[in-house]
């Protein structure tokens, strides 16, 4: 199993929307993934409370049942179409993947 671990720090407003809107609409669009690419076990999407300098806006924890599995989503057609939504919203990303 593979764990994907994602942070972002949103802009203000991007889209036409908040950031809090857009971080909303970011976990719609990835929990919509489950279920139609293949490998991807789980995606839990989750918001800062914190609210420290330092602390991202939006974070992503995804399972995939392997390397392989992970890969394609990278490419997969449904989960290339939300990307550049994600990519127009965010400030900064952080990314991590590892094995379990």
């Amino acid at each position: 199993m593979v764990k994907h671990v994602v942070f972002w720090r949103l802009k203000p407003e991007a889209h036409g929307h908040t950031a809090a809107q857009n971080a909303q609409l970011i976990k719609e669009k990835l929990e919509a993934l489950v279920g139609v690419i293949p490998g991807l076990l789980s995606v839990e999407v989750g918001f800062d409370l914190a609210r420290f300098e330092q602390a991202s806006d939006v974070a992503l924890y995804a399972t995939f049942d392997s390397r392989e599995a992970l890969a394609a989503y990278d490419v997969h057609p449904a989960h290339k179409a939300v990307v550049p939504f994600i990519t127009d919203a965010r400030a900064e990303r952080w990314a991590v993947d590892y094995d379990v």
